[in-house]
């Protein structure tokens, strides 16, 4: 193994983890969380979420953002 992999944390579900089943669109100080400074939906690989809530996740962003709770683009959200 390489020495990046040894000291890598492992990645988590972490609405599994707290055992939440509803990714709520109307709260954008969450929904944040996932996404990085231009405003993207950060992808799997690097929140670690699972495909399931991912999708949920991807679903609330878009509409927060059609109710303009977050903005589609911005030079630095965080």
């Amino acid at each position: 193994m390489s020495p990046r992999m040894l000291n890598r944390k492992p990645k988590y579900c972490r609405f599994k983890k707290a055992g939440i089943k509803y990714v709520d669109y109307k709260d954008p100080e969450f929904l944040k969380k996932f996404l990085n400074e231009q405003g993207r939906i950060l992808p799997r690989r690097i929140t670690g979420t699972s495909l399931k809530f991912q999708r949920r996740v991807a679903q609330a962003v878009k509409r927060a953002r059609h109710l303009a709770l977050l903005p589609y683009v911005t030079d630095m959200m965080k």
